[in-house]
């Protein structure tokens, strides 16, 4: 099972771009590779930016799958988030019912299902588009950083 942090992670960074949960369980690399520039050749940037495509859709499908596991599991999104935010980080204090600490805990665990299966539907989307997963992870580390390679990436996209 996934850990909440992991989730927590996931959570707030599959709607930004919605890679971090296809390598939630990748090391990070050590600062000096993170820091190298990322050589992309057309080719793969045309593989990348179709699987971003896809990931990005798949995304925006699990957001609102994960809102109504929310909504259903008798919480308000922004309530839900002040609870999780509380769990994970020890100096913040949020009072919160027994109640709501069961229905917080009952939901992570609906929403560790789904990642599950997210990550293997991300997964796919990208080596079906022609990449590996570490090939995938090394372009979009490179893009966090490279100005030139983002402007690339954007052509691609808008093209």
């Amino acid at each position: 099972m996934f850990r909440s942090k992991k989730l927590a992670g996931f959570l707030l960074t599959l709607t930004l771009m919605g890679t971090t949960a296809v390598f939630a369980q990748t090391p990070q690399l050590p600062q000096q590779q993170e820091q190298q520039k990322v050589e992309v050749t057309d080719a793969e940037m045309n593989k990348f930016a179709k699987a971003f495509q896809g990931i990005r859709v798949i995304g925006q499908q699990s957001q609102q799958e994960m809102v109504q596991v929310v909504q259903n599991g008798g919480m308000k999104i922004e309530r839900f988030n002040k609870i999780h935010e509380a769990t994970l980080n020890p100096n913040l204090e949020v009072e919160a019912t027994t109640e709501e600490k069961t229905q917080h805990k009952e939901i992570i665990s609906k929403l560790e299902v789904m990642q599950a299966s997210l990550q293997e539907q991300m997964e796919k989307v990208i080596t079906d588009a022609g990449l590996s997963l570490e090939r995938y992870e090394q372009i979009a580390m490179g893009l966090q950083n490279d100005p030139e390679l983002q402007q690339r990436l954007q052509a691609v996209l808008q093209g």
